[in-house]
């Protein structure tokens, strides 16, 4: 059994488990191999968000949250090749790497004869790229309190450098992100401004969120100069 395998196999042998532990030495006679190679899968497992934890004690051992995994799913090869694909159009946007972890964790569910015949799948589809790294685009990264802001519905105080560098203090209200082929925006009702605002997220030098909670928010496509652009809301795409 190859590490691929092996790693799907441990989360499933932990599910039936659950939610009884399972030690580190069980696992490794399980399969056959050492005790430090399954603390390395273990580990390899939690960083990539399974929700694995050990349990101390002579009865203790490694737990699945059966609470907070998906149980075996019935999707088919081509769907989680279709998964695969759209991660790959995902390269230069803020959530890849979020993409990734949510794909694998869908592939450690599903059946192994399913989740092989997909990879069998995935390995002849081939897609174009650009041959050169500085026609890809750069991969823009979410600071963290931004990200937790708009998720818990809370003001953040940033400081945004404009255009020539210059940088200003603003209280904004997160309302969504703004995404093209060049950059990445935090959407957001601005204080200083008394209006809707676009902040790119490689000129915010410091994002402090806040304890107020603003009131929602709609957000008028008509105040935003898109330059041309189509919105389109991420649930008209099936989400």
């Amino acid at each position: 059994m190859n590490r691929t395998d092996r790693l799907y196999a441990l989360v499933e042998e932990l599910r039936a488990a659950t939610p009884r532990p399972r030690s580190a030495r069980t696992l490794a006679r399980r399969f056959e191999v050492s005790v430090r190679t399954i603390e390395r899968d273990l580990a390899a497992l939690q960083q990539s968000g399974v929700p694995i934890h050990a349990e101390p004690g002579r009865t203790g051992g490694y737990v699945l949250d059966s609470e907070r995994t998906l149980p075996p799913l019935t999707i088919t090869p081509a769907e989680a090749t279709a998964l695969a694909v759209g991660l790959r159009a995902l390269t230069g946007t803020p959530f890849v790497a979020d993409a990734r972890s949510a794909l694998h964790k869908v592939l450690a569910v599903m059946p192994g004869h399913e989740r092989a015949a997909a990879a069998d799948l995935a390995a002849r589809v081939r897609l174009l790229v650009p041959a050169s790294a500085e026609r890809r685009p750069p991969v823009p990264t979410v600071p963290g309190p931004v990200r937790e802001a708009l998720t818990a519905g809370r003001t953040l105080r940033l400081e945004y450098a404009d255009v020539a560098g210059a940088v200003t203090g603003r209280t904004v209200e997160p309302l969504g992100f703004l995404g093209g082929d060049d950059h990445w925006y935090l959407l957001a009702w601005c204080r200083l401004r008394s209006g809707v605002r676009c902040f790119r997220l490689d000129r915010i030098r410091e994002a402090v969120v806040l304890d107020e909670r603003p009131p929602r928010r709609s957000l008028d496509p008509a105040e935003l100069d898109t330059l041309g652009w189509d919105l389109v809301p991420l649930g008209e795409l099936g989400m």
